[in-house]
């Protein structure tokens, strides 16, 4: 049984959000939306996606159409609440997969337990020595980001782990 896909996601733009405990509040209000408090946590809002990979680092997706929202938001604010906000938009390739397979396939070069990995849940994490970005969106699909310049390696990668596990190999 095959993966069934593995899809290049649109461009989307992408920004790294550092905020102090003392101004996440106030950035949480910029957003309009909560900044979830645990490591690997994803929230969202309308088309807004948050994901915390660390104690004071967020990872926000929106529609590229979207991005002077987020920038505008945080201008207003920079001046009561310090922050660094960076857009990352061209740094990533972001990969979806879907199917019954996708766990699997992603186990071939994730060391995480996908197992743990609750749907609506994500993590920084490695896919064959290439740092990436996992969520787990639904029981059966997963986004995968990883750099840009990675992209083509771990697309075939994706691409033989699912002819591999498709064989029975």
């Amino acid at each position: 049984m095959s993966l069934q896909t593995i899809t290049e996601l649109p461009l989307a733009a992408r920004f790294n959000l550092r905020v102090g405990a003392g101004n996440q509040a106030a950035a949480a209000a910029a957003l309009g939306c909560e900044l979830p408090a645990e490591v690997g946590a994803v929230s969202s809002k309308a088309k807004l996606r948050i994901i915390c990979l660390g104690p004071d680092e967020w990872q926000l997706d929106v529609p590229e159409s979207e991005s002077h929202v987020i920038k505008s938001a945080f201008a207003a604010v920079s001046a009561e609440a310090p922050h660094s906000l960076v857009d990352v938009t061209d740094r990533e390739v972001t990969f979806r997969l879907e199917g019954p397979r996708a766990k699997d396939v992603l186990t071939i070069g994730c060391p995480r337990d996908l197992r743990d990995m609750a749907p609506g849940s994500g993590a920084r994490t490695v896919f064959d020595t290439v740092q990436a970005v996992l969520i787990r969106e639904a029981e059966e699909r997963f986004t995968l980001s990883v750099w840009r310049s990675f992209a083509p390696h771990v697309r075939e990668l994706l691409s033989i782990a699912d002819a591999e596990l498709a064989t029975g190999f």
